[in-house]
């Protein structure tokens, strides 16, 4: 069930995201009477799920799902038509049209996406708020379980102070500094230490076979499900009760649990939990891995109210969330812009993570959560539109890169040299796609 609701969520963010992009590109062109022969999302190598020609255009989904297209007459693509352009130019063709049209034209895309973005920001801003964790209320640190952030130096209990001589105020001033950051500042029992960042920290992160999230929040175990297949299936737990001792041990923290159970495993402990407000003990049988048996929850209202972290809420009226979106929206541009430098730098070793379509699967939530899908959604849109712009020939960057040097030269590339341009530009964009999902093939694979 779980890979069902991902691969639709996957589907549907990436049919979305085609389909307006080459809207952008469909409608400018349209507009300025240039025809549009095809309209597809997914390519139709050799044959077509669905088509229907409508006017001039033919409509269509094909079958293999790595983008899509709008056909534009007259426009050297990744079509390749070199007999069209053998023939004289028409009067509806894109080469017919003046360069600040098909600029239009070309730019049209990627506009989309960035246009998408924003308000997707804007209406998570309007409908959900922020949910943020203020960072004094982390009062006994992280929860450091990564091993690349622990050959590092990090540990267990550390506070973050500041990064790169920023003061960190929140959870989430962590989470934006994550790929950027290169000095730490943390207290560690009272006293502050530095830590710097190796330069090929996202290549270590990538390598790694052995792997954990980065800077987990410290929170309590809270009974979501007893597993009914497995040996504390019988007792009485309830979903939200949260552990408190084992054997008079006290777990104020996830993380404690598995030194504490050390040793027990096979056997019997008797266990305290906090149900409401009353405590309630139980037997518990350990199993030879050294756990319960136990799914863990998640409730940030009931965690806050505990005391384990302080909460924090911003609800936005609707013409505060446009304020909002684009802060949102520039935030995600300039991390995006930051991981790019990461991955063509050669020594960070980032290129290492470069994944492909398997990889964007793998970060959709096996639930389906509105504000995360459509959040994850924005962020890809902004990818795409990152990416688009790439001045690569067959890409819109390079199309927009040959149009600006005309407008400024006064001289139109020719024909055949955009023929050859567009194959260059193809094979790199095939060997990039290789390689990124070569990644995912790798890591499958070896990790």
């Amino acid at each position: 069930m779980e890979f069902v609701i991902k691969i639709s969520q996957f589907l549907l963010s990436l049919s979305l995201l085609i389909v307006l992009h080459e809207l952008g590109h469909f409608i400018p062109a349209k507009a300025f009477k240039t025809r549009v022969e095809k309209f597809y999302l997914f390519f139709d190598v050799k044959f077509s799920l669905f088509k229907k020609k409508i006017g001039e255009t033919v409509y269509g989904i094909g079958w293999l799902p790595l983008g899509g297209y709008v056909k534009i007459s007259g426009m050297i693509d990744e079509s390749m038509d070199t007999e069209q352009m053998a023939q004289p130019a028409q009067p509806w063709e894109f080469r017919s049209k003046p360069a600040w049209q098909r600029l239009i034209i070309m730019l049209g895309g990627v506009t989309v996406n960035f246009i998408l973005a924003y308000i997707i920001y804007v209406l998570i801003s309007f409908v959900y708020g922020d949910t943020d964790f203020s960072s004094k209320s982390l009062k006994d640190g992280y929860w450091i379980d990564n091993p690349v952030l622990n050959d590092i130096g990090f540990q267990t209990g550390d506070k973050i102070i500041s990064i790169d001589d920023v003061t960190i105020n929140s959870h989430s001033d962590v989470i934006k500094k994550i790929i950027s950051g290169e000095k730490y500042l943390i207290e560690r029992n009272g006293v502050s230490q530095t830590i710097e960042m190796p330069v090929d920290f996202l290549g270590q992160l990538s390598s790694r076979k052995e792997k954990g999230s980065l800077f987990k929040l410290r929170i309590p175990f809270m009974v979501g499900e007893v597993v009914d297949t497995l040996q504390n299936k019988s007792v009485d737990l309830k979903e939200g009760d949260i552990l408190l001792s084992v054997n008079n041990k006290e777990v104020r923290y996830f993380d404690q649990l598995s030194s504490v159970l050390e040793g027990y495993n096979g056997t019997t402990v008797s266990t305290v939990f906090l149900r409401g407000e009353d405590k309630i003990a139980r037997e518990l049988k350990v199993d030879s891995d050294g756990k319960f048996g136990i799914i863990p929850a998640r409730n940030l209202v009931r965690f806050d109210e505990l005391g384990y972290i302080e909460v924090t809420r911003k609800e936005y009226t609707f013409g505060e969330s446009f304020k909002g979106g684009l802060d949102k929206f520039t935030e995600q541009i300039v991390s995006y812009w930051d991981q790019l430098g990461k991955i063509f730098s050669p020594e960070t070793g980032a290129y290492k993570g470069v994944g492909g379509f398997k990889a964007i699967f793998d970060i959709f939530s096996p639930q389906w959560i509105w504000q995360d899908f459509w959040a994850l959604t924005a962020f890809l849109s902004i990818m795409l539109g990152v990416l688009n712009l790439l001045p690569i020939p067959a890409l819109d960057g390079g199309h927009v890169m040959f149009l600006l040097y005309e407008m400024v030269s006064g001289r139109k590339p020719g024909d055949k040299f955009m023929e050859y341009a567009q194959m260059v530009g193809f094979f790199i964009l095939i060997a990039l796609v290789l390689f990124a999902n070569g990644n995912d093939i790798f890591k499958a694979i070896f990790n």
